[in-house]
Formats: structure tokens, sequence, C-alpha cells
């Protein structure tokens, strides 16, 4: 049996994480005292099995203290984006119907209008308190450190981060109300990419997000040490691999990116050695930016696909990705199909829509029609990606079916055409989405980041079109390139495009 008590009982003076920016240590057993004291006040609160609490806070020390805390009360807990605006916030918290908030003095802006939520009973804060909110650390003090009477399995439930459209929040109830009954896709996780206590995990993504929470959870309940950023910088990730001799990681391609742009001196000054798997996901891996990162790591780069709603996953090691360039891999969890917008499988090599079937089901809270639109039949959903399945069973992204560009009756996707720009070396980061046109519906439009905002200009924009007709099709060039000085891709790597697209059509 594998659960954070159990470490607590059989080492608990070990390290469950440490904050790597301050060196505070949480060991398995002060993880336990403290989770039991969040139970006790979720339960003096009156909450019941499967009310609702939301939080939004930075990478804390609080911040897995209180995920196990509702892991053994029946609370359904909702970690809310800190790149959310304060509508988009306001909305997650009705929608999902907590409560109970929990957020700290860095968004005290967002902490005020969260106060006029109907739904919410109890605000707390970390750290430092506002009018309204009450001491997190104060309220739990005297509290028991000894499990509450009545544990219950909890669950999380996140949001979608808002990229195309109004967050949904993402719901897959526990299978048993037994609380060392963790769920089976997060034992399989362990299970597939050997955890245990010989990990030490550095984690440099926010842990609102679906994979840093999950995974970090997976290392506590396999008895591993996680090293937790406060969030991410490209040198001081490879100070902490060598610092602390990490061994396992988890990064987005904009993460690679940004490590391969270091000037060379920088990169080569750390040891990462030490590290001997390399998870990334999130979006496609650009194939020069991955090949890159195999020459300098080795054959540690590990890429899975999957989403937060858990329906199934593909996996790809660097030694099978090296033979189907490109890919994010075959399935392990459920069955990959590719279907077209009728419902009907596509022939291999042919863009789809891509489905899961056979995988866990789920629900989006309060959106019976986004759930039914999610399924084409029973147990047969996608969250809303395009791809192909070549003749080996191997899956490759083109895009969100969202952000596809239709021009002059043509698909074109724009993944495609931002993966041959990052790879320019005077190129920080770019946006690609269709704009209107009279004559062709959409035109393709590229909005970069440079690394220096003194190449912002017409000359370089029309190199970047340049660099693009000597590696793509006509139909793929941006018609016109626009420089912003950064693009809207928050902490959790994920390019919030929309907005950009709102402003420019």
């Amino acid at each position: 049996m594998s659960h954070p008590r159990v470490f607590a009982q059989s080492q608990p003076d070990k390290p469950a994480y440490v904050m790597t920016d301050t060196g505070e240590i949480v060991t398995y057993l002060q993880l336990e005292e403290r989770a039991n004291k969040i139970a006790h006040l979720f339960t003096n609160a009156g909450l019941k099995k499967h009310d609702h609490v939301a939080m939004m806070m930075e990478n804390h020390t609080r911040f897995f203290e209180i995920i196990w805390g509702a892991m053994r009360s029946g609370i359904i807990i909702t970690p809310i984006s800190t790149a959310l605006l304060e509508e988009e916030v306001a909305y997650i918290l009705s929608n999902c119907e907590a409560k109970l908030f929990i957020t700290s003095p860095k968004y005290t802006k967002i902490a005020k209008s969260a106060l006029s939520v109907e739904n919410i009973d109890h605000y707390f804060m970390v750290n430092d308190v506002i009018a309204g909110y009450s001491s997190l650390e104060s309220a739990i003090e005297d509290l028991p450190a000894t499990p509450i009477a009545n544990e219950i399995q909890g669950a999380t439930m996140l949001y979608s981060s808002g990229t195309t459209g109004v967050p949904k929040g993402v719901y897959s109830p526990p299978e048993s109300d037994d609380i060392m009954e963790i769920k089976p896709i997060l034992i399989a996780i362990g299970q597939t990419f050997k955890f245990g206590p010989h990990v030490k995990y550095l984690s440099p993504a926010p842990l609102y997000h679906a994979a840093p929470l999950a995974y970090n959870m997976v290392n506590m309940i396999f008895g591993g040490t996680s090293y937790i950023m406060s969030k991410f910088d490209a040198e001081k990730s490879l100070a902490v691999i060598e610092k602390f001799k990490t061994n396992y990681s988890q990064w987005v391609p904009i993460m690679f990116v940004r490590m391969l742009k270091l000037p060379e001196g920088v990169r080569e000054k750390y040891d990462v050695s030490s590290m001997k798997l390399a998870l990334h996901a999130a979006a496609p891996c650009p194939i020069q930016i991955k090949e890159q990162m195999i020459e300098w790591w080795g054959p540690v780069i590990f890429e899975y696909y999957g989403a937060s709603e858990g329906n199934g996953m593909t996996a790809i090691t660097s030694e099978e990705w090296l033979t189907h360039k490109g890919s994010v891999g075959r399935a392990f969890s459920a069955t990959l199909v590719i279907l077209d917008d009728d419902g009907n499988e596509v022939p291999r090599g042919e863009i789809g829509n891509v489905y899961f079937e056979g995988g866990s089901e789920f629900k989006y809270h309060n959106e019976p029609g986004k759930t039914k639109n999610s399924y084409a039949r029973p147990k047969c959903s996608t969250v809303g990606d395009i791809g192909f399945m070549d003749k080996d069973g191997y899956l490759y992204l083109t895009d969100r079916k969202n952000f596809t560009i239709i021009t002059g009756g043509v698909n074109v996707y724009p993944q495609e055409i931002e993966n041959c720009i990052i790879n320019h070396p005077r190129v920080a980061d770019v946006a690609v989405f269709g704009i209107p046109h009279e004559e062709f519906g959409q035109e393709v439009k590229a909005v970069v980041q440079p690394k220096d905002w003194a190449d912002a200009t017409s000359d370089f924009g029309a190199e970047i079109m340049d660099y693009c007709r000597e590696r793509l099709s006509r139909i793929k060039i941006p018609r016109s390139v626009d420089f912003e000085q950064e693009l809207p891709r928050k902490d959790n790597g994920k390019l919030y495009k929309r907005r950009l697209v709102e402003r420019y059509t």
C-alpha cells in the first residue's frame, strides 16, 4: 500500500518536499499532521462529503498540506490558476460552488473581489490577512494533528486554463471512500515511471496545473522527495538540478526553449548528469528543440500526452521518438482512435479528432452540453485536439481544433508554423492564429516576442516570413508579423492565445 501516511510512519523525518527558493523542508510526519489539521478545519467549518473548496495561491509551503487535507475529508478541491483574470476567477468560484476559499496576500485584488461571491461562507489567507479573511495558520494552530473521526476520500476538480474559452471544471469522482485507496490512474503513473523512495523530483511549474499537481502527489504516494521551485527560471532550474542532484523532473516545451537559448557557457556551467527521467507534456515539442535536448541531456527525455480530463494517455521514450520524430507516442491508457466530425474512424495518416476509448469517464461541472459534445459514443471522448496516427500507432498532434485556420477552404495548423518560427535564433516566443480576410475567410497571423526588443522592426518581420518561406508551403506563410514584448504565456507554460485572437480580431 502506498500513501503519504504510510511514509509518515515508516520514514517520518524524510522530506516529503523541499521549497528550493527558501530551503524550507516539510517532512512526511509534518505533512501528515498538518493535513490532519486542515481536515479538522474543513470539518469544523461544517463541510460535508463532496462539498467544494477552492484555493488560489503561488507555489507555497501550505499548498500540499491543503491538498492532502482535502483528500482525507471528502472535499472536492479546486486549485485555481494564478494566471486567470478577476472575472474568470469569480466565474470558477461560482461555478464550482465553493463554500470555502483559501488564498494568499499575493492575490489581494482577486481576494477582495471574491468576498462578493455568494456561495462562499469561509475565507482564509496564508501568511497575512486582509479584511474579510481569517489567518489559516492561526485557525489550525490548536487543532488536533490526529485524523478526523470519519475520514473520506476527497478529489480534485481542475478547470481548463481558459486558453480557448470559458474555463470548464473537470470532475472524476473518487472510486472509493477509503482514503488509502489511491486513484488507479495515479498508481499507474507511479508504476509506469517507477516512482519510489529513490526519486528526487524537480517541479519547476505552478502547482495548480494538472501535471505538477498529479505528479507531485504521485511522488508523495510512493515516498519520494519533491523539490518545488517558486517559479520557472531557465538558469535556476539547472542550478537546482546540480545542487540537489534531482533525478526526475517535469517540463513543458517552452521551458526547453528557454534553457536552450541560454548562452552556451551558462548551460555548460551546470552538471545535469543526475537527471534520469525528464518528463514533458502540455504541448507538442518542436522537433529541433527536442533533438537538442536529447543531445544535451541524453536519452532521458520522456514525452507523454494527456489532459486534466484523464480520459487517456500516450507516451514515448527518447529512443522511440528518434525513429518517430514529432510523435507524442502510443496509447498506454485506453484505446486511441482518430475520428472525423461525423464520428467515423479515419484511415491511418489522415488528420482527424483525437479520441480515447475505454478510459476513465469525466464530466464538466454544471456543463451537461459540453460534456455530451466531448463524447462520440459511450466511453469514447475527446478534449478537442486534432492529429493523426501513423501505421505503427504513434500519435502526432497538429493543434487544438479551436485554433485551426481555414484559409481559402484549406485547413492550416498553427502549431506547425509556431514550431518553425521558434527555431529562429532571434525569436524568444511566438503565437500564430487566424485573423479575418475578406477574400480567403482567414489569413495567417504571427505575433513574435523577439529576444532583443530592438529587433521589433518591419525588416525582421520580413526576415521571419522569408525564414518560413524556406521551410513551409506557401499557404502556411504568415501574411504579416507583429511584435509583442511578452506574449500572454503564463507560468504554467501554456499560451493564452485566446487573448491575442480577441485583440487582433
